[in-house]
């Protein structure tokens, strides 16, 4: 089978510190911390008092935000940025059945449900709204893309928890490559912030309890003491080389490896080895054709938690062997949060971003070196590096692994 080339042509985001791509990557390199307080639910009763929250955003059709719950309505505007920017016009410039729709998310429309499920308690069945279901399910977002771009071919929603946005580049990558479709749209969105949903990570002692904003989300720190919770949105076009090529497409970057592999060890915990997220990580990079220490620069999962970090970073050291030593790292949720199924889309857009920029955002708010943390985690405001690849990690509950490596567009 011949194995074809995979360009992004288009990228799109809504995140904690920007509703855009182009915002989003400003306040990054600028070290802006996207934590505060939270204001979208009642934290009176909660352990938990900050969370990292997407701000000032309105979609742009208030009869259709109605209709969606507000992870789709993140994913759209992702969605529609990605468009914009990659001029990919299904229909016209290519045919709608040869695009696919593969957009991720962990939790779907709890919010909805949440809101309903207290309607329907409290006032009966009748009130409980007839766009319900299709407003919580987590394949609506890659079915409503479908919907306004006439995409025809697969639209499917990868659900593999915080990893499903990696897990849906991935499998894009994979599908174009091997010739069932031209172009895909790819990510994920998340929009968590619901009291019950808040509450159960809450409870399971998963969320730092500080009150301080600036030592919340501490990935690498000696005194991280659990994730930030997050939202937002990242969305990629990946297509084609060859298509992407002939049409006149911007060509942003390229998609050239990936990788996926299963703990099989626990519902929540990682497995302590890193045996497997080192699994995923190798197949990644020799899927991509390259050396471990070719890799410009990682984008850790790094979610601030006392055992994420500590196995993923023996998990690093296992595939990148001394390179690991000499490998820049940073994890952006020390800024946005963890999105939970969003994180791997976003992340993607950052980790292109940083080709496009040869530059790194920083790991901000790091100050107690821990002893078996020992690599070099960019800590010291954003770096400028020649970025020829870059990799992205993610983690899911159920012991789901996903890596993703990016190219610089050379032609």
């Amino acid at each position: 089978m011949t194995e074809r080339r995979v360009a992004i042509t288009g990228i799109g985001a809504v995140t904690p510190v920007g509703n855009n791509v182009s915002d989003t990557w400003r306040n990054l390199l600028a070290g802006a911390n996207g934590i505060g307080r939270i204001t979208k639910i009642d934290t009176a009763d909660q352990k938990v008092t900050l969370g990292a929250e997407v701000k000032d955003f309105e979609y742009p059709d208030p009869r259709e935000a109605r209709r969606q719950d507000l992870f789709t309505q993140y994913g759209m505007a992702a969605a529609d940025e990605a468009f914009a920017m990659s001029g990919l016009v299904p229909g016209e410039n290519i045919p709608g059945e040869r695009v696919c729709a593969y957009v991720g998310s962990g939790i779907g429309g709890i919010r909805t449900l949440e809101y309903e499920m207290e309607r329907c308690l409290t006032k009966g069945p009748k009130v409980v709204s007839p766009l319900l279901v299709p407003m919580i399910i987590g394949n609506m977002l890659s079915g409503q893309i479908s919907i306004k771009y006439g995409i025809h071919g697969s639209a499917m929603d990868i659900v593999t928890a915080c990893s499903c946005g990696t897990h849906c580049v991935g499998e894009a990558w994979r599908a174009i490559r091997h010739g069932y479709t031209d172009a895909v749209v790819a990510g994920a969105a998340e929009a968590p912030f619901a009291a019950v949903c808040f509450a159960s990570f809450a409870n399971m002692k998963a969320m730092n309890i500080t009150e301080d904003p600036a030592r919340a989300s501490i990935p690498f720190d000696k005194e991280r003491g659990g994730f930030i919770m997050g939202e937002g949105a990242g969305i990629l076009i990946l297509e084609e080389w060859e298509h992407a090529k002939a049409r006149g497409a911007n060509i942003l970057g390229e998609v050239v490896g990936y990788g996926t592999s299963s703990d099989g060890y626990h519902i929540t915990a990682p497995s302590p080895t890193g045996e497997q997220a080192a699994a995923a990580m190798r197949m990644a990079v020799e899927g991509a054709g390259i050396a471990p220490d070719a890799i410009s620069y990682i984008n850790a999962h790094g979610t601030s938690t006392p055992l994420n970090d500590l196995y993923e970073t023996r998990a690093i050291k296992e595939v990148f062997g001394a390179a690991a030593y000499k490998t820049p790292i940073s994890s952006t949720k020390s800024m946005i949060g963890h999105a939970l199924g969003a994180a791997g889309g976003i992340e993607a857009v950052i980790c292109v971003k940083a080709l496009l920029a040869g530059e790194i955002p920083p790991t901000i708010g790091y100050k107690i070196p821990d002893e078996e943390l020992d690599l070099d985690y960019v800590t010291e405001g954003a770096r400028k590096v020649d970025v020829r690849y870059t990799l992205s990690n993610n983690l899911g509950f159920g012991g789901h692994n996903g890596a993703v490596v990016f190219k610089r567009f050379e032609g």
